[in-house]
């Protein structure tokens, strides 16, 4: 995609004569005669870069510097002074400016700065990237299996990762659907361009509109300033929605819109602002029964699953289990500094008994947890958590495998064993957080604390009883 440049002065000549040189260069150029006629441009459209006139009628440069300094930070701005007036040039540049260019022009000084301009700009991009994703490449290694169902997945995403096609990937919670989504992005056409995820369910429903697509200033209390949304930070590039399924009905017709036109409004605008986005939405939900009960639009449903990809549990994966605790083991070893030389066959047996309800993360949050506590050489049975090694970290059974011989059973003590493993799971899903392990559940903190004292499974803590 060629860099944008957005022309700011009220001299016509200067005008042609800059649209002209840097289109040669292969930019795309807008032109505006004043800050005024700038503002209104911006709204409708993203640009790398404003290479402004200093005093300009209506709104100067540097007050149309303070504007873009505080609606589109990621722009760069370079100053226009005249020869001999470069004080307040230099005064621009202490305010954000990058740097200034003097009239008249000369045309390798003009061409070299605003290269060296954009360069630094991609190059504080590309940092942000790496430090967002803590220098990690999310290529193929980062999908770990050797399973039949993770060799179709991988099939998938080289195959979609060339298409711009919007994608669902659909699974459990925990089986690695960010990272199909990131490998789809970074092994593709768009790889140096922004991936821009959206939790759709952690966003309160008030503000969701305004996140997704921006608002105006005083388009509501806290509006302060002008603020672009998550779609026109990802232009050019990947918007992931995570739990598209969260999404209310209100903003799900937005969605459409933005999706079908390729254009959004942000809130409390008037003008539309397009946008090239690829969509790849994610979600535990079935979509297909949320539209039968309208909860989800299925139009929308439509528009994102072009292509579905479908993330297994990690129960239907076992096979894998070895391959991704080395790897975590491997991971973890690196992050905090130990050498762990590997994971007994006994150990790992039992991590193959065990259940995953919370799938690849869980097995990635019992390896991490496991390598900070061990001080030994080697990983064995009793240097898992607990529940991993008892019968309530393994299926629990139904009622047809409970034999009922000639002496009968104890119901309350059968039951009262499937209750101790259910809670032990739901404290483990919580990340031992009991009030959230309640919720789980369907009971009451105040029902969870005597279960808990009840089965012996530890205390309750003073911050804990506040919260209730």
């Amino acid at each position: 995609m060629k860099p944008r440049i957005l022309v700011v002065d009220d001299e016509e000549s200067i005008r042609e004569f800059l649209e002209i040189m840097l289109k040669k260069e292969g930019y795309e150029v807008t032109s505006a005669e004043d800050g005024a006629k700038a503002k209104e441009v911006l709204q409708k459209k993203t640009f790398d870069m404003i290479i402004s006139d200093l005093q300009m009628p209506n709104v100067n440069g540097i007050e149309l510097l303070k504007h873009t300094r505080e609606s589109y930070p990621e722009t760069v701005f370079m100053m226009i002074t005249a020869f001999g007036t470069t004080e307040n040039a230099v005064e621009a540049m202490k305010m954000g400016a990058y740097d200034y260019l003097t009239k008249p022009f000369k045309i390798d000084e003009v061409r070299i700065n605003i290269a060296n301009a954009l360069r630094s700009k991609n190059l504080e991009v590309e940092n942000r990237v790496l430090k967002k994703e803590m220098q990690r490449e999310y290529t193929f290694q980062n999908m770990v299996g050797n399973s039949e169902s993770m060799h179709k997945i991988f099939e998938l995403v080289r195959r979609v990762s060339h298409a711009p096609t919007n994608v669902l990937i659909t699974g459990e919670s925990g089986t690695g659907k960010e990272v199909v989504a990131k490998a789809i992005h970074y092994n593709g056409p768009l790889k140096d361009r922004p991936f821009v995820t959206i939790n759709c369910g952690a966003i309160p429903e008030q503000l969701m509109e305004s996140e997704m697509f921006g608002h105006k200033k005083g388009s509501f209390t806290s509006a302060v300033a002008d603020k672009p949304g998550l779609f026109e930070t990802a232009d050019g590039g990947t918007l992931f929605l995570d739990e598209v399924g969260e999404l209310p009905v209100s903003i799900q017709v937005k969605l459409l819109r933005a999706i079908q036109e390729r254009v959004i409004r942000r809130v409390g605008a008037t003008d539309d602002i397009k946008v090239e986005v690829r969509i790849i939405a994610a979600t535990n939900r079935d979509l297909e029964y949320m539209v039968k009960n309208a909860t989800f639009r299925q139009d929308l449903y439509y528009r994102l699953n072009v292509i579905n990809i479908r993330t297994p549990g990690l129960r239907e994966r076992k096979d894998d289990i070895p391959l991704l605790a080395n790897h975590f083991l491997k991971k973890y070893n690196d992050r905090l500094g130990k050498t762990i030389g590997g994971i007994s066959a006994e150990a790992m047996e039992t991590l193959q008994k065990y259940e995953y309800p919370g799938n690849v993360r869980e097995l990635e949050n019992i390896i991490e947890r496991t390598v900070a506590l061990e001080g030994g050489a080697m990983i064995l049975p009793e240097s898992l958590p607990p529940f991993v090694n008892t019968p309530s970290g393994r299926k629990l059974a139904s009622s047809h495998e409970i034999e009922i011989g000639p002496e009968g059973v104890e119901l309350d003590k059968v039951m009262g064993q499937i209750e101790k493993e259910l809670i032990v799971k739901a404290i483990h899903t919580a990340g031992g957080i009991k009030k959230k392990a309640a919720k789980l559940l369907h009971i009451t903190f105040r029902s969870m604390r005597y279960r808990v004292e009840k089965y012996n499974l530890g205390v309750i803590s003073d911050d804990e009883l506040d919260e209730d």
